[in-house]
């Protein structure tokens, strides 16, 4: 049988200590230390022969401790996944980090980074949203039926499934520069006329509100031509072979001006909507924090917080949606030629009533809403996989 004795340190004094039975053996100099399974056998055999990392512990036999006992435990305590008789219990916790993929691109300049994730933003929502547009903009016009379902078994009756994308390229490349402009001028003057905690506001008036309003404005009149290509483009398809061709034709046909003709009403319309639709999104942000105090808001609740925001500001500005609408085809179509948005407004109200204010809001909304959630999830989701360095959460 082997020996059952422990030697602490031996009487060369070099630092070496022996366990016999064990035929293990470490240096221990200038206050350094390896570890290993050992230590840990060391601190469970010590109990019973004479040595014990505890000097409290009733049995220690004289109280002789291990040289760098606690040092050894300490160490082990922090080990992943080992607990050791003795150790601190909260030392002893191991807290486990979560395992994912975490995409990352480096973007040094923060304006880049707002119009990066605002041009994705706007080319993954309206390409996701592309045959309800489609659909959408025959039931205005009246070009295919008077539902949506009849609209759509024309078109696939016609087009196929191609032509619930007509004009989607178009609307890509006219999107994704609107909704980077429009995301970013957003951002941008929403986070310079807030107010840090503990200021005043410096404004009477909410500043996602003026923010959102400056975001539609800005974004409406640098892509307004490409709105306008895109609409004849959907509608008369058999005039023009393509986007520089109906570019080339309405400027030597009809002059510059005409590129930008209806932009008053479309401003008219965009600022209400926009105002609302930002500043909806931002107050429900602030509820959701304060409810569930968490400060980091997921996809799924930034999509659904979105499409809410949507549904509000669509529904709250869609009589002026109408009365543009009713302004432009009233002029083509033989129609009651309307002043202006308040005449226009007046007039469907005391012919048609209240309903004839929100005809349209479900097809409406059937594209909006779900453009405005994924929109919001796709440029929040871009900003966090952007990020000025690579050590960035």
């Amino acid at each position: 049988m082997g020996r059952k004795e422990i030697r602490g340190f031996d009487d060369r004094n070099d630092g070496f200590f022996t366990v016999s039975g064990l035929g293990s053996q470490c240096r221990l100099q200038d206050e350094t230390f390896v570890p290993g399974g050992l230590f840990a056998s060391v601190g469970q055999m010590g109990v019973g022969f004479g040595i014990s990392p505890d000097s409290t512990n009733p049995r220690n036999n004289g109280g002789n401790k291990l040289p760098y006992a606690d040092l050894y435990m300490k160490y082990l305590s922090w080990m992943e996944g080992f607990w050791v008789p003795g150790a601190n219990e909260e030392e002893g916790v191991v807290k486990k980090k979560k395992v994912g993929l975490k995409l990352k691109v480096k973007v040094a300049n923060p304006s880049l980074r707002r119009l990066m994730s605002g041009a994705v933003a706007g080319a993954v929502s309206r390409t996701c949203v592309a045959p309800l547009e489609t659909i959408r903009t025959h039931l205005m016009v009246g070009s295919s039926g008077n539902s949506s379902t009849e609209v759509f078994h024309n078109i696939m009756q016609t087009d196929g499934w191609k032509g619930l994308f007509r004009g989607n390229f178009v609307n890509v490349i006219r999107v994704a520069p609107s909704k980077a402009i429009e995301l970013f001028v957003y951002d941008t003057v929403n986070k310079n006329l807030s107010p840090k905690p503990g200021e005043a506001p410096k404004l009477p008036i909410s500043a996602s509100f003026i923010a959102g309003a400056c975001a539609g404005v800005s974004s409406t009149m640098c892509t307004y031509p490409l709105e306008l290509l895109k609409t004849r483009l959907t509608i008369q398809r058999d005039v023009y072979n393509g986007l520089f061709d109906a570019f080339l034709k309405i400027l030597r046909e009809e002059g510059p001006a005409e590129l930008y003709r209806g932009l008053a009403p479309s401003l008219i319309g965009v600022i209400p909507y926009s105002a609302t639709n930002y500043f909806a999104y931002d107050t429900l942000r602030k509820a959701y924090r304060k409810i569930f105090k968490q400060e980091r808001i997921g996809n799924i609740e930034t999509l659904l917080i979105g499409s809410a925001a949507g549904a509000f500001s669509s529904s709250v500005t869609f009589p002026l949606e109408v009365a543009r609408k009713q302004m432009q085809v009233g002029a083509l179509s033989g129609r009651q030629v309307y002043k202006n948005v308040i005449h226009a407004l007046v007039s469907i109200f005391e012919k048609e009533g209240m309903p004839g204010l929100f005809r349209g809001l479900g097809p409406s909304c059937m594209k909006l809403v779900p453009a405005a959630g994924i929109s919001f999830m796709c440029y929040e989701a871009c900003k966090r996989i952007l990020v000025e360095d690579d050590g960035e959460e």
